[in-house]
Parts: C-alpha cells; sequence; structure tokens
C-alpha cells in the first residue's frame, strides 16, 4: 500500500514553501520508486504544485535529484548539529558516541525517505553522488575527522587518520543500505534494539581508533630516521 501523502498547498506566492513541498514530495517518490522510474509530473502531482515549478527552483529534473540528495544527506547528518557536536566540551570519545547515536536514530526510522534515497544512490551510484562529494561530504568529513584525530592521536591530515574515518563511516554506510530492506542476515541486527548496537559500534571504533594510533606512534618519523 503506498505511503505517498500529498503536501499540503501553500500560498501562491511563497516560493520557498513551493520548493519545500516539491523536495518533500519528490524525496518520497524517489525514495519509493528511484529517480529512473519517477517523473516531474509525478511530483508535481504530489507536491500540488505546476510543472513548470520544477524547472523554477531546479532547474531541471537531474537538478531535483541533486537536491533531494544534498537535503538526505543534511538530514542523515547536518553540518550545524555535527559542528554542535564537535566543538562540546565532552570527552572525543563522548564525541564520538553522540555521533553515532544520531546516525543509528536516523537510519533506523522506517518512515524517513532520506535513508532510502542515500541506500538506492549508494547501491546504484550515478553520476549525481559527486554533488555529495563536492559539497556535501568535506566539510563534514573534516569535523569527524578531527574527533577521530583526538582518540587516535593521529593528525588529521595524515593517510593513517583517513583510513580510520573510513573504516568508522563504512559500518554507518551499510547501515543505510541494510536498514532500508536489503534481504540477509544483518536485517536482525540492523532492525533490533538500537541500543546494543550503537554500543558495538562504538567500541568498536574506539578499539581500532586506539590501537591504530599505537601502532602509529610506535613507528619512526622521517625526522628519527633521518637522525639516525
Amino acid at each position: 500500500m503506498s505511503t505517498q501523502k500529498t503536501i499540503p498547498r501553500g500560498p501562491r506566492t511563497d516560493g520557498e514553501a513551493t520548493r519545500a513541498r516539491l523536495l518533500e514530495a519528490a524525496g518520497q517518490l524517489f525514495s519509493q520508486q528511484g529517480f529512473a522510474e519517477t517523473t516531474s509530473k509525478a511530483v508535481a502531482l504530489l507536491a500540488a504544485a505546476d510543472l513548470a515549478s520544477i524547472n523554477y527552483h531546479f532547474g531541471s529534473r537531474n537538478g531535483l535529484y541533486q537536491a533531494v540528495l544534498l537535503e538526505a544527506h543534511r538530514q542523515l547528518l547536518d553540518l550545524d548539529d555535527l559542528q554542535r557536536i564537535a566543538g562540546n566540551a565532552m570527552s572525543a570519545e563522548q564525541r564520538l558516541y553522540e555521533l553515532l547515536a544520531g546516525l543509528v536514530q536516523r537510519a533506523q526510522q522506517p518512515e524517513a525517505w532520506a535513508p532510502r534515497v542515500l541506500a538506492r544512490e549508494l547501491l546504484a551510484p550515478s553520476s549525481h553522488l559527486q554533488v555529495l562529494m563536492e559539497e556535501a561530504v568535506p566539510p563534514k568529513m573534516m569535523e569527524v575527522a578531527q574527533i577521530l584525530s583526538e582518540i587516535a592521536g593521529i593528525p588529521a591530515n595524515e593517510p593513517a587518520l583517513l583510513r580510520c574515518l573510513l573504516s568508522v563511516a563504512a559500518p554507518c554506510m551499510m547501515l543505510i543500505v541494510v536498514g532500508r530492506g536489503v534481504l540477509g542476515p544483518l536485517q536482525a541486527v540492523v532492525q533490533g534494539p538500537s541500543q546494543p548496537l550503537l554500543e558495538h559500534l562504538h567500541r568498536f571504533a574506539i578499539a581500532g581508533l586506539q590501537a591504530v594510533g599505537a601502532d602509529y606512534r610506535s613507528k619512526p618519523t622521517a625526522v628519527d630516521v633521518g637522525a639516525a
């Protein structure tokens, strides 16, 4: 049974309200049917908006999809929320816990379209994924890298720290993909209670960061080698 809900029509003079309705309607439809199977006419109908308003606000159907990807990424991991966590006086370990808690909570929301849209794009990447890599990911990556740097004791610009970032991010990406209905044994874990999953992700990440950090510090630096 379809769960689509017509987006209430706002004042015709309110362009931002129309844009928001189009974005919400497109998010619902793209998450359920995918980009290829969703027409501009269907989006406009669900948003109770004129068909021409898609081009007016987003330039094209492609532009609309890219805006939906950016909004989906924002809903899953908002930069303002991330900066608030990163700037908190808590320990780096606690900040990482808060970050993972937000991701787990949002990824497990069955009614949310944002994880489903991102899961579709991750499972079958298109050229539109580049907009996330260029606009949404870099500033968030810098904030997360700083938290991981404090835990591991590795400078944020070191390749070893970037590998740690990948290792922490990969399970979160898998959580998004598996949580969207991919069949398999991981379903029981992903769709089960969030607290054991959160604690495991956090414990696993901390142990890995500390182990890699210890290994990094045990190896001689270029300066040490030159002095020898």
